[in-house]
């Protein structure tokens, strides 16, 4: 056999073997009716370790490529020839080699076990069906007729909503824009990806919060960013660690969560966030600041947005309403220079048309109705009823063996056992006894923290959601045979 694997390649040896071979088997140099090369011959062959070519065949075989009887060798799949041998694709060789990732396994493991069990769900950030408006949109709809158009809408979204949203953000936010500067999105999410795919490059370093939600996002890996993180205290991030960076690194965009973080649930102070424009009109690196929460605000004030002291358009500003009234309107947006939301909204329109006007009308007509202000107020007083549940059940299980941060806002609270004990068994634990939360490694660097979140269960269950966690954490306390994670 010619052929030899690159070893100074950086894919590893043994996955050169099996695409060497996967590919000798389309082109017809390995034929379905005959036997591979026996895994001590093969090693010879192209002079690598036998255990190399093991580990090679039980990749193929682990795709369902080829399958290994004992006694008879390793032979091509029977199962990816169909009738009259046309090869079927192996999906997951695909699935592997595709450029957007999937999500965390964990991330994956938290969402299936809350689908498919009956958990108390304290990890979940959608808010519980009680905080939602349900009653008011059956009112709404009743009782207004939909005149508009069954066609594509502006690739902007609807010129109504934006109106709206920007009578909106200026009430509520202090942010001056026009409906011309706003792209309707299909929730946060799309706008973020969105923002990465139209505005950076493969290559490109951005800043985050450390910890962030971003940090859990495969969106950054997916568009081959370089990713660095900046610590958070409860006032934010330090905006001299963006001055260290960026002299380093050379950062192109600046990712933040002032009011109400996720996961910690902190603020950034107001001196940060003027010496965080400062910079960044200095530097000129573009913010992007999310903000899903600020008008949970427990005590009814709403700081100012850095968006809504943003003077120079160095702000690309997103939020949405799935935090605040339902996620399952898929209603956000991003507001912007124009020239920037009219490549974004080129971009939407490319993968989708435009969003869809049933939710864009319904959103419309609940944001300019008197109930949105009552739902506001209820949201903010449930909330902290929740919030002030959850740090009494902390007292009453957890007082000597956790610290925590109280927040004034928002649906998460962060916290840290005293004694650490191995994530992942921690959570199997919890989820054995009915509870689920996010381990904070999902979140940065940080380790032996916890979030929960709050806003998903009644004010009756967290409680016993609290209670049944501590039984975990006391048994991973006493039981814990692994290294601390």
């Amino acid at each position: 056999m010619e052929w030899r694997p690159d070893r100074t390649a950086k894919k590893a040896v043994y996955k050169q073997i099996a695409d060497y071979i996967e590919q000798g088997i389309s082109t017809g140099l390995f034929s379905p009716e005959s036997v591979l090369p026996s895994e001590r011959l093969l090693a010879k062959e192209i002079g690598v370790n036998r255990s190399t070519v093991v580990a090679a065949y039980d990749e193929l075989q682990s795709l369902g490529v080829v399958e290994r009887k004992k006694g008879s060798g390793t032979c091509i799949s029977t199962n990816i020839w169909g009738i009259s041998h046309k090869r079927i694709p192996n999906w997951g060789r695909y699935m592997e080699d595709g450029s957007f990732l999937p999500n965390l396994p964990l991330v994956q493991r938290i969402r299936t076990e809350n689908q498919n069990r009956h958990l108390i769900n304290l990890s979940s950030g959608e808010l519980s069906p009680s905080l939602l408006p349900s009653e008011q949109f059956k009112t709404m709809m009743a009782e207004i007729p939909f005149l508009g158009h069954l066609g594509y809408d502006h690739q902007q979204g609807n010129v109504s909503l934006r109106e709206t949203i920007a009578e909106h953000v200026k009430k509520y936010k202090n942010i001056h824009t026009s409906p011309s500067s706003i792209l309707i999105t299909s929730g946060a999410q799309q706008a973020l990806h969105l923002i990465i795919q139209c505005l950076l490059k493969s290559g490109d370093t951005i800043a985050i919060e450390d910890p962030s939600y971003c940090y859990s996002l495969p969106v950054f890996k997916s568009a081959g960013l370089n990713t660095l993180l900046l610590p958070m205290d409860r006032h934010g991030i330090n905006p001299d660690d963006v001055i260290a960076l960026h002299k380093k690194h050379r950062i192109r965009m600046l990712f933040l969560n002032p009011d109400y973080q996720n996961p910690t649930g902190a603020k950034m102070s107001m001196a940060r966030r003027k010496k965080i424009l400062e910079i960044s009109t200095e530097l000129g690196i573009p913010i992007i600041e999310d903000d899903p929460y600020s008008l949970t605000s427990f005590n009814g004030k709403v700081s100012n947005t850095l968006k809504a002291m943003d003077e120079n358009g160095n702000v690309l500003y997103i939020s949405s309403l799935s935090k605040i009234v339902a996620s399952g309107l898929r209603i956000g947006w991003v507001i912007g220079p124009k020239n920037v939301i009219e490549r974004l909204a080129d971009a939407k329109q490319q993968v989708d048309f435009g969003h869809s006007i049933f939710p864009q009308w319904a959103a419309n007509e609940f944001l300019k109705s008197s109930s949105f202000d009552e739902h506001v107020d209820m949201i903010r007083k449930e909330l902290k009823e929740r919030r002030d549940e959850i740090v009494k059940s902390f007292d009453r299980y957890l007082k000597e063996e956790v610290d925590y941060f109280i927040p004034e806002g928002g649906i998460h609270i962060w916290c840290r056992p005293k004694k650490l004990v191995n994530e992942n068994q921690l959570l199997e634990e919890s989820m054995k006894r009915g509870v689920s939360f996010v381990p904070g490694s999902v979140f940065g660097s940080q380790k032996g923290y916890i979030r929960f979140t709050f806003g998903r269960e009644e004010t009756s269950v967290i409680n016993e959601g609290i209670a049944r966690f501590a039984e975990a954490l006391r048994y991973c306390q006493q039981n814990d045979k692994s290294p601390a994670t």
